[in-house]
């Protein structure tokens, strides 16, 4: 992967290729950026760039003195800021098969009475790196079949690193870990220690990360913190465009819903025919109008929709209670390249409820859409949070 191929992050990038062809990079870098900002995808380019010969050949010592005595001029060397994509180095960090770039990752046993590591899935993480670059764990558990299993970084897996990297490089003049999700190492990533802070030679290790509070606090100390940003809506806009090939209508709206994450607004765009509205307008009348009965039935009807789709749901909810927010503080202006639709919805929710019970409700939406990415029961959230919005919206109980 090249960084020509991550969407924006345009000064991230200028500023590790600097660092690189400086010769400034820390030995261990921590990138932290949320899903969907592109921080998994900006370590493989790194990587590749890390690797790349032209890269290589381009930070080359300049030869001494000639036989003859005279001394080497100033040598003026180009700056380079991608890798080359085409040297053999280049050819294989692609296809997520170069010997000196190892990858590890949260796994689960394969193997019957063997213990994981990532090795085991490493067809399937080529694979799904070219599929998804922008997914998330769940997206790479399921991906692998581990269903419910809970996924980890293991002391097995930590034993084989400390075995791989105390190895001569193979082909290039580095040795790169790119280890995605050390949130999932246990204290078992204290094995890790020796080896991140007295690396051998040429050796760099590159940790991607979703949730800085997770992460071991003795290896977070040895790590360099790269902080990757949210996406610009206009960045997820273009990229929607020229590489989905989405309607530029749809393009526009998305993105300004999907809140900086490509992850999120590409799975809007699968469920763009859904009628999130309407499920919604069904809720609320099942809560403020018919009764427990219509509210059981709703509740039998998302449960049905799967985890992926009830999380779309509870963020196309919220999105809606923030745009109702901008409607009532910035007055009228602030819809203006809302669709029309929604512009209507958003109208009907200020007059039930007011700012104190919409940010009530955001914060329990926020709450579910947690719980069922930990494969909470969808039936008993549902029935919860529909209970807790009866109270928020018609007893006015913002603390529930």
């Amino acid at each position: 992967m090249q960084f020509k191929d991550i969407i924006g992050q345009e000064t991230l990038k200028k500023e590790l290729a600097d660092l690189m062809q400086e010769n400034r990079l820390a030995h261990a870098l921590l990138f932290l950026g949320k899903e969907g900002s592109g921080a998994l995808s900006l370590a493989m380019a790194l990587a590749q760039y890390v690797v790349c010969e032209k890269v290589n050949n381009n930070n080359a010592t300049p030869a001494g003195p000639s036989l003859f005595g005279e001394e080497p001029g100033p040598v003026d060397k180009p700056s380079i800021y991608d890798s080359c994509g085409e040297c053999a180095a280049c050819v294989k960090a692609a296809q997520y098969a170069h010997p000196d770039i190892h990858y590890s990752y949260p796994v689960v046993t394969k193997k019957p009475g063997s213990p994981p590591v990532s090795t085991d899935y490493i067809t399937e993480w080529r694979e799904f790196m070219k599929a998804y670059p922008y997914g998330n764990v769940y997206d790479w558990l399921q991906f692998i079949g581990a269903e419910n299993k809970q996924g980890n970084i293991t002391a097995h897996e930590c034993n084989e690193i400390i075995r791989k990297l105390n190895l001569k490089s193979f082909e290039s003049v580095y040795k790169v870990l790119v280890m995605w999700l050390p949130e999932y190492l246990g204290n078992e990533g204290n094995k890790l220690l020796k080896l991140i802070e007295e690396p051998p030679a040429n050796t760099l290790f590159i940790l991607v990360a979703e949730n800085e509070s997770m992460i071991l606090q003795t290896i977070l100390s040895r790590c360099q913190l790269v902080k990757v940003p949210m996406l610009e809506t206009s960045e997820i806009e273009a990229a929607l465009i020229s590489r989905n090939k989405t309607d530029a209508l749809v393009a526009r709206q998305v993105a300004q819903v999907s809140e900086g994450n490509y992850r999120e607004a590409l799975q809007q765009v699968q469920h763009a025919d859904e009628d999130w509205q309407g499920l919604l307008r069904e809720w609320l009348n099942a809560i403020l109008k018919n009764g427990p009965v219509a509210q059981t039935k709703w509740v039998d009807e998302i449960n049905k929709l799967g985890r992926e789709k009830q999380k779309q749901f509870l963020r196309y909810f919220n999105h809606l209670l923030e745009q109702a927010v901008r409607l009532r503080v910035l007055d009228e202006t602030a819809g203006q390249l809302m669709p029309e639709r929604e512009k209507d919805f958003a109208n009907r929710l200020n007059k039930i409820a007011g700012i104190e019970q919409q940010q009530a409700i955001i914060e329990e939406l926020d709450k579910a859409a947690y719980y069922i990415e930990r494969n909470a029961n969808g039936k008993m959230l549902f029935h919860a949070l529909t209970i807790k919005l009866y109270h928020i919206i018609k007893d006015k109980v913002v603390m529930l």
